[in-house]
């Protein structure tokens, strides 16, 4: 009886995963992944299409007319020809063609709408892909669950939307990685920075996680989504088509998010843009990013970051970006707190100078899916006025659960706890306070003390009490500190050696 009753509490998103993914048979999640979403997000316009379409038919007498494209541009609806609406497909779910007329429509629809070009899946006719199970993926997305609810369908489609792009980067693994970052990272970058207004930037931005993420703030916080704009790239074409749905079927506006095969560095698309927040998850210690092409860049300017590793070029274009009184967060190797190789030190030591950094986070282990590198948050700000010469040190590394053997994830309360300190501090609140083993403010000359080092246990010390202390996971994130930097120390000396080549012997 009890698991009866939890079957049947389990959330929709959950249920249509479970669905779903038997469906899948023999199709790798990086392939079936395309499949799913893009209807999910055929599903989304046609839903978004039909109520307005029921309300112009209505409105007929008064001249209204429910086939002029206008009408939907003037609400920022999607306009749907009659052979690519979610009803004209459900008709046809049971033909073996089924996969023909699905990317028929997704054709259709990006020839009618000029934001969507280029963006839609159209893999739908692939021989191995079974026209059965297809034409149930079909029934299953357009359930009468989603049809008993329509009013609000739209924003419980784009929820599940997002919960299929993270149960897809798990399948994934590694490689799911690259285009996905763990929704509790980006809840927590959002929730610190609070974009309540103004521009927000990401120039590695993935599937839009961050954009998404700030728009769910505003919203939360009863803001006016109007009042933050975006601005995104991406170098990978097939991640940039994701964001573009991602954002698309939010409602948020994704003209200002950007592809381009070189990436930011080579062609920056938003070079000329000063926002006020940027918040990224950039590639960790990215040794192809062809730092020798940028010796003399613009963007340099607290030191030339090595060409062997992008964290200090990543750092200095986020600066570069960031409007006078703007703010930055964002996600790092571990190794870039204590880093001196190429140069790293000497540029970390010019940031910490000039007052720059606000706050470090220490992560726990086994957040990212696709790597195993221990990881922090940096946040920096422009122009400070309070607490100019301190930083804060959070040390979470105890945080968060496992949702799987693999994989950790950060609750509602941890991201609630390590936010509300950030503020506190921030505010120069009377109520913050040092916390032993979790949270220390630091006098940049202490940091100078100890060479410029920002690793945040060096500062917040121990807790009180350890009594529940797990020795396997610290061991097991100690060891992959220590291979990091075996790893660094023998690029390093590869460095030496290269260079030792070129000298001639005169």
């Amino acid at each position: 009886m009890a698991k009866k009753l939890e079957q049947i509490e389990e959330p929709l998103e959950k249920q249509l995963w479970k669905a779903a993914d038997k469906l899948r048979k023999n199709i790798d999640a990086a392939e079936y992944k395309h499949v799913v979403l893009g209807l999910i997000f055929l599903r989304y316009i046609s839903v978004s299409f039909e109520q307005l379409y029921n309300e112009l038919v209505k409105q007929q007498a008064d001249g209204a007319d429910p086939e002029d494209r206008e009408e939907y541009a003037a609400e920022n609806v999607f306009y749907v020809p009659a052979n690519a609406r979610w009803s004209y497909l459900v008709s046809k779910a049971k033909n073996p063609q089924i996969g023909k007329y699905i990317d028929d429509a997704m054709d259709v629809i990006e020839r009618e709408n000029k934001s969507l070009k280029g963006v839609l899946p159209k893999v739908f006719a692939r021989p191995n892909l079974d026209p059965t199970s297809l034409g149930e993926l079909i029934d299953l997305i357009g359930n009468s669950t989603l049809q008993n609810t329509s009013t609000k369908s739209a924003d419980l489609l784009g929820h599940v939307f997002e919960y299929f792009l993270g149960e897809f980067a798990l399948a994934e693994g590694k490689k799911g990685g690259q285009f996905y970052t763990p929704r509790s990272v980006v809840e927590l970058l959002v929730n610190m920075l609070e974009p309540y207004k103004g521009r927000v930037l990401d120039p590695c931005c993935g599937s839009g996680g961050m954009f998404v993420q700030s728009e769910k703030f505003v919203k939360e916080h009863q803001g006016r989504i109007e009042n933050i704009s975006v601005y995104g790239q991406e170098s990978n074409q097939t991640t940039w088509r994701l964001c573009k749905m991602n954002l698309a079927i939010r409602g948020i506006d994704a003209s200002q998010v950007k592809w381009n095969t070189e990436g930011s560095f080579l062609n920056d698309a938003h070079r000329d843009v000063k926002a006020d927040f940027v918040m990224a998850n950039p590639p960790f210690n990215d040794s192809d990013w062809s730092g020798d092409q940028l010796r003399s860049d613009a963007r340099w300017q607290y030191g030339v970051p090595p060409a062997g590793n992008a964290n200090f070029a990543w750092i200095q274009h986020f600066i570069y970006h960031l409007a006078p009184s703007g703010q930055a967060g964002f996600v790092l190797a571990k190794g870039s707190l204590t880093s001196k190789t190429g140069g790293e030190g000497e540029i970390r030591k010019a940031l910490i100078d000039k007052g720059l950094i606000a706050c470090i986070v220490n992560l726990p282990a086994k957040l990212f899916l696709n790597t195993q590198i221990p990881a922090c948050l940096w946040f920096v700000t422009r122009n400070r006025t309070k607490r100019p010469g301190e930083i804060l040190f959070i040390d979470a590394r105890n945080k968060g659960h496992l949702i799987n053997r693999r994989t950790r994830e950060l609750s509602e309360d941890d991201i609630q706890e390590i936010a509300k300190t950030y503020h506190l501090w921030r505010d120069e609140s009377a109520e913050y306070q040092d916390v032993a083993g979790f949270c220390a403010s630091v006098p940049v000359s202490r940091v100078a003390e100890l060479d410029y080092v920002l690793t945040p246990g060096r500062y917040v010390g121990l807790p009180e009490e350890e009594d529940d202390f797990n020795f396997a996971e610290r061991f097991t994130a100690l060891k992959a500190e220590f291979e990091e930097q075996l790893k660094e120390e023998d690029r390093l000396n590869k460095v030496i050696l290269e260079n030792l080549g070129k000298i001639k012997i005169e």
